[in-house]
């Protein structure tokens, strides 16, 4: 491991207040900054994890003041992981329209999933569907999977 290797991890629980994801989102890419990640693995972490904290408000938690958003941060010279986990009932991310196939194009869902998919070099989502963790690694970019 090198010499000036860094980590820091943080637990947050925030209202379905997007104006608190976006002070939590904000403090994740200081530190991104801090550490000298390039400005497009920056760039794409705030894009990724703006549209999976608003998903969660919004579509998991159904802007419903009374739930709460858990999110989970560790970051290193190398990496960042983050969890993200609403209180909604979840949502099977294959059932999930293509953006892109043609009958999609002018739906706006799925979207964000796709942007996510791109910029992150793994997003796991959790068996219910409620939990995503989004993690990219330190100038790399991701893998195109095009098995399907």
């Amino acid at each position: 491991m090198e010499s000036n290797a860094h980590f820091e991890h943080f637990e947050v629980t925030i209202p379905s207040d997007t104006v608190q994801g976006q002070a939590v989102q904000e403090r994740i890419v200081r530190m991104l900054e801090t550490l000298d990640y390039p400005p497009r693995d920056v760039f794409g972490v705030r894009l990724a994890l703006e549209e999976a904290i608003v998903n969660a408000i919004k579509h998991g938690n159904g802007m419903d003041p009374e739930k709460n958003v858990r999110i989970e941060c560790s970051i290193s010279s190398e990496r960042v992981t983050i969890e993200i986990e609403d209180q909604g009932e979840g949502f099977v991310p294959s059932e999930v329209p293509d953006p892109t196939d043609f009958e999609n194009l002018e739906k706006p869902c799925g979207r964000g999933l796709m942007l996510m998919r791109s910029f992150m070099n793994r997003i796991d989502f959790n068996e219910t569907g409620n939990r995503v963790t989004i993690e990219k690694i330190r100038g790399v970019d991701n893998p195109r999977d095009d098995d399907d």
